[in-house]
């Protein structure tokens, strides 16, 4: 098989139907789909269960931040299989697929828009940083999967592909400097420094492979020109960023919910106005 045998060529005018059908005719893509939603759905049911017992504020808010990642999951993974959220992108000149249409999952983005704000929301509060710091975090992280999705659309020139790329990778760097230097001395403070050491870990790690993965693939360099397996790494990826990311998370909270609850109480208690004047 040549190389180009592995990218999905269709004609120009397309509908969600062409769209769903070449998804579906291609078991490595579609595979990886449904394999996310199935443990999506699981994760949901699991995370309800576990948050049977969650009482306090802070914890609680936790929970309902982490619930959510599931959940937009298996929204995403679904539209995606139904063709809603993909499409053909013709690579511009000068791309290693110049001219020819290979297929966009572009509602991968869409899902990391409202995901990933939901992982440092409740990493944020896990640490109990501070709200203006979280909320600066939150935005350059909207801000950069935002700019990778305008990376992976941009058909008109394949400078400004890597333009895109490149200032998304530096909002990426405000949300990595924040959760390797500035948040682990305030979960220190909070008494949850352990746990945010596991979680920061696996989320920097994780989080570094998906530029990776779109330099190497189709929408940059091409030197991996299968999308089922471009797909696939995104998917693997997504298991151990969100579902385990938040089964470890919520695991602990729920058996520690005093000492997130105390740490806010700390952080805040010289806040509070008195209840009467």
């Amino acid at each position: 098989m040549s190389t180009l045998d592995a990218v999905t060529t269709v004609p120009l005018q397309t509908t969600q139907s062409d769209a769903a059908a070449a998804v579906a005719s291609d078991l490595l893509l579609s595979s990886s789909l449904w394999v996310n939603i199935a443990l999506a759905g699981l994760s949901i049911l699991l995370f309800v269960y576990m948050g049977r017992g969650v009482d306090a504020s802070r914890p609680k808010l936790i929970w309902a931040a982490t619930l959510f990642v599931p959940l937009v999951s298996l929204a995403s993974y679904a539209a995606l299989v139904a063709g809603l959220t993909v499409g053909f992108t013709e690579m511009p000149a000068g791309h290693p697929l110049g001219g020819q249409e290979v297929l966009s999952q572009w509602g991968r983005y869409l899902t990391w828009t409202l995901s990933t704000p939901m992982i440092l929301l409740a990493l944020g509060l896990l640490a109990d940083v501070d709200t203006a710091d979280l909320f600066t975090v939150v935005v350059a992280d909207i801000g950069m999967c935002v700019t990778g999705l305008a990376a992976a659309l941009i058909t008109s020139s394949y400078g400004m592909r890597w333009f895109f790329y490149g200032v998304s990778c530096a909002f990426f760097l405000v949300v990595l400097y924040a959760i390797l230097v500035e948040w682990p001395r305030d979960a220190a403070a909070a008494g949850t420094d352990e746990i945010f050491g596991t979680l920061r870990t696996l989320t920097v790690v994780l989080w570094l492979g998906y530029p990776v993965i779109w330099a190497l693939g189709v929408e940059g360099l091409a030197l991996v020109q299968s999308v089922g397996l471009t797909s696939w790494g995104y998917s693997l990826l997504d298991i151990g960023a969100k579902y385990l990311f938040a089964f470890l998370l919520l695991r602990w909270v729920a058996s520690n919910q005093s000492t997130v609850a105390e740490g806010a109480a700390g952080t805040t208690g010289g806040d509070a106005a008195p209840a009467d004047d």
